[in-house]
């Protein structure tokens, strides 16, 4: 581990917003799935909530270009369901979603802890989940069409929260708390060890601020085991 790959890794996890985050009603093509990975690593959100009914989700890595490694995927089997569990801890819930009450997406004050409903671009959200959040939200166009690619629209409403979040000085200082900190440091230094360790139930070998392991024997006889 190079430390200028280290001072990346920790770059990047001190910009993470773990209030922000983006839910999924009715995404079900692996490309669009894969381009909102991608945003969520480039605009700072560690974590997408996507409602996936019957088989695994499926993401294209080509689309994702590594992302998906720094970006942790919650599936949910209900909406609504999902939605709730945010409210619960106190986020506001936005949809993505053309209606009379809609506002314009820069009207948002993102810097409140915030989850981002976004539907498929034919469809948009399904009616339980319109009714379910707090706001809807548009994206201002003017042209011809009226909607973008859900990932498209995604990637300007997190661009938006982004800019919002810096201003406020949000984006920069940690906001990760210490274990989840150390959980992704560990997972974004060693992904391939991390994965053997999820897969044998067992705890993360302990790294020092370097990414050093502070015990490398340990490290070598869990690497090595089969």
């Amino acid at each position: 581990m190079t430390p200028e790959r280290v001072r990346r890794i920790r770059e990047a996890l001190d910009k993470r917003q773990p209030d922000l985050t983006i839910i999924t009603d009715n995404v079900h093509k692996p490309h669009n799935i894969s381009a909102i990975i991608r945003s969520c690593d480039a605009f700072a959100v560690p974590e997408l909530n996507v409602v996936w009914h019957g088989e695994r989700y499926r993401v294209y890595r080509g689309r994702t270009m590594g992302s998906h490694k720094f970006v942790t995927v919650n599936t949910h089997d209900d909406v609504v369901k999902g939605i709730n569990q945010f409210k619960e801890k106190g986020y506001q819930v936005v949809a993505a979603h053309l209606s009379d009450k809609a506002i314009p997406h820069y009207e948002v004050d993102f810097t409140k802890p915030t989850a981002i409903l976004m539907g498929a671009e034919k469809y948009g959200v399904s009616e339980a989940a319109s009714n379910a959040v707090d706001q809807h939200i548009t994206i201002p166009m003017e042209g011809m069409v009226e909607s973008l690619n859900v990932s498209v629209a995604a990637a300007l409403i997190l661009s938006e929260a982004c800019r919002q979040r810096q201003i406020a000085g949000l984006i920069g200082t940690r906001r990760l708390d210490d274990v989840t900190y150390q959980k992704y440091f560990f997972e974004w230094c060693y992904p391939d060890l991390a994965k053997k360790c999820q897969s044998k139930n067992l705890p993360y070998p302990e790294i020092d601020d370097n990414g050093d392991f502070i015990d490398p024997a340990a490290f070598s006889d869990l690497f090595n085991s089969r």
